[in-house]
């Protein structure tokens, strides 16, 4: 199994009492509570935590995009990116992902993304995604063409790197008379790609039948072993057999000296981020058109703040969602959890909500030395 540090780099001074007197942390959430002081040290906090990981034993780091909220402050992920391509040596780099529907020139992605693989010298992963439905708000997007929009953008991505320019396309959404982008990517046809979701049906299959790397965000294990299952059986479809490096699973995962100091430690800063700085309005989460009903009571279903309901640590822990313990119990559940799934790739969040810096190091280094030996080499 290979092991990602994965930062959603939250704004952790957020005021919690005033993101749920707001309804949430994104779009409305006014940005007159983010100090650019603080805000400042957390970029250079963050950035050296995962050069700290590299350091450590990670196979690679993760970086998203989100945009308008304290949840996440990476509205351009290759800014961020950019800055770790000559500071990470080894591990890979991943992006995932940026959000193509918000985008008016797809172009500008297939250069950034040329241009890290170059940076990297092949070392760089391509996340694509449509977005959740907040960033429709945020970018004034319709929703309901966000289907098209991204499946237009990511088809004229990848002819930009496979194919010699220049050519013009011409699609319903986006038109140019010359594609002929500079760079080109360091590996060829293109950097992989990988395609995050909460588990829409028509993403996992479109995945599936490209060969992607299908990325399962923050779930109940069980749920994550059903998409998993899903994606195995589309590949099938599609005339081959998927294998457990296609499949990557994001996670929280704290490691402390005992199961009970580790719950009590951890507990704040998982309430942090899944009672404040990931919930949302369900309006601002699926805005109209943006998903059909099928995948809208799924995405129900398996996210925890979706409904409204507040869901306890406890319940997260034993759900699966999240793994919090002593380092034996870490390493038991993440391999029955292996076995159960069949994912080949960790995305471990191993800073969340409001955990500070010492703590998140502390956990990346126990994560190292109790986790990471135990199963990267099998």
């Amino acid at each position: 199994m290979k092991f990602f540090n994965f930062h959603l780099m939250p704004y952790r001074h957020a005021d919690l009492d005033a993101v749920e007197q707001n309804g949430g942390a994104w779009v409305t959430y006014s940005n007159r509570h983010y100090d650019p002081v603080l805000g400042a040290d957390l970029y250079h906090e963050y950035l050296d935590q995962m050069e700290y990981a590299e350091q450590l034993g990670f196979d690679g780091v993760c970086l998203n995009e989100h945009h308008q909220t304290a949840y996440g402050m990476m509205p351009i992920p290759g800014v961020l990116a950019g800055a770790l391509a000559r500071s990470i040596k080894k591990a890979q780099i991943a992006i995932l992902g940026r959000a193509l529907p918000l985008l008016s020139n797809p172009l500008m992605v297939a250069e950034e993304f040329a241009m890290l693989d170059n940076l990297t010298r092949g070392r760089f992963i391509a996340g694509f995604v449509r977005g959740i439905g907040a960033e429709y708000h945020a970018m004034g997007i319709n929703p309901a063409e966000s289907q098209e929009r991204f499946a237009e953008a990511h088809d004229m991505i990848v002819k930009a790197w496979s194919e010699p320019g220049p050519f013009s396309y011409h699609g319903k959404h986006y038109q140019f008379q010359y594609v002929n982008p500079w760079p080109r990517p360091y590996r060829q046809p293109g950097p992989p790609i990988w395609v995050p979701s909460q588990g829409s049906s028509s993403t996992i299959k479109w995945a599936a039948g490209l060969r992607y790397t299908y990325c399962q965000t923050l779930s109940p294990i069980a749920t994550v072993k059903k998409f998993f299952d899903m994606y195995r059986e589309e590949a099938l479809k599609a005339g081959y057999e998927a294998t457990a490096e296609q499949l990557a699973w994001s996670n929280c995962i704290y490691v402390g000296d005992t199961d009970e100091k580790a719950m009590r430690e951890a507990r704040p800063h998982l309430e942090a981020l899944m009672t404040r700085l990931l919930k949302m309005p369900i309006e601002m989460l699926l805005p109209p058109g943006y998903t059909n009903m099928e995948a809208m009571k799924r995405i129900k279903m398996t996210r925890a703040n979706a409904s409204g309901k507040v869901q306890s640590v406890d319940d997260l822990v034993k759900a699966g969602v999240v793994i919090v313990g002593g380092p034996e119990t870490v390493r038991q559940r993440l391999a029955e959890y292996e076995a159960m799934a069949g994912f080949g790739t960790s995305l471990t969040k191993t800073q969340f909500g409001t955990l500070p810096d010492d703590m998140t190091r502390a956990n990346m280094q126990a994560i190292s030395e109790e986790i990471l030996p135990h199963f990267q080499k099998r």
